[in-house]
């Protein structure tokens, strides 16, 4: 059985609805577990910095 193109069209605007609930339930998932992790914070590493001579390397 065929279906004119007006079916098809009727069928596949009907589905859209859907299609945007199930992205936007996806969406919430998401955001909730990204709610969830802990944001590491970046930290300078604690270095000495020890100045040394040209001529204290050549011996």
């Amino acid at each position: 059985m065929y279906y004119s193109e007006t079916k098809v069209i009727m069928g596949g605007l009907a589905h859209v609805p859907i299609l945007i609930f199930i992205a936007n339930f996806v969406k919430g998932k998401f955001e909730s577990i990204a709610a969830k992790l802990i944001e590491v914070k970046e930290e300078d590493p604690k270095v000495k910095v020890v100045k040394v001579e040209k001529e204290e390397l050549k011996a």
